[in-house]
């Protein structure tokens, strides 16, 4: 499914999408250290080494090898060679369910610009013509507004609320899921 390396579109007020690589590793902790508290909300507990250059190069490293497997992607967001934000395709699966799972942060300073949607819809697009998907998944927080809309913008459609799905800021936490069929 990932035999072609997938295309890098520009997106919203010269921001780019590209596949992230090893290199990313110093710019990718300088993101998470600025969106640290941003981003703690609606993440799962880090540990501080993960917001270090040597903890990304680690965190890349594994993704490297689930993208070499196929079974993932990481998009990085990039505006004047530094990074604003990511998106991921995980749990890439072929077969008869021909699907993914669609996980995305854009940079505090950046929310509201409608640069998400633009990802999610470039990231969707590349799930249909350039890994053969047919269908994506997405989760959010049941109160997670901003990120509901940007689904729903990308014609994501609601298909149900998971009970204690991710262990999200130290706990159990509900999530509403949305598909999109492509």
């Amino acid at each position: 499914m990932l035999s072609e390396p997938l295309p890098a579109p520009q997106l919203l007020h010269g921001i780019q999408l590209r596949v992230a690589d090893l290199s990313d590793a110093e710019e990718l902790a300088a993101a998470y250290q600025r969106n640290r508290s941003y981003l703690a909300p609606f993440e799962p507990l880090r540990e501080d080494t993960f917001f270090t250059p040597a903890g990304q190069r680690t965190v890349l490293r594994s993704k490297l090898v689930q993208h070499a497997a196929g079974t993932e992607v990481l998009w990085v967001l990039v505006h004047h060679e530094r990074i604003v934000g990511t998106i991921t395709l995980t749990g890439i699966v072929g077969g008869s369910f021909q699907s993914g799972n669609l996980g995305y942060w854009v940079d505090g300073d950046y929310a509201g610009r409608g640069i998400g949607t633009a990802a999610v819809e470039a990231v969707v697009e590349l799930s249909r013509s350039g890994l053969g998907l047919h269908r994506v998944q997405a989760a959010t927080l049941l109160d997670n507004a901003a990120s509901q809309k940007v689904l729903a913008r990308s014609g994501f459609e609601r298909i149900g609320m998971a009970p204690d799905y991710l262990r999200i800021a130290g706990e159990w936490r509900d999530h509403l899921l949305f598909q999109r069929i492509l």
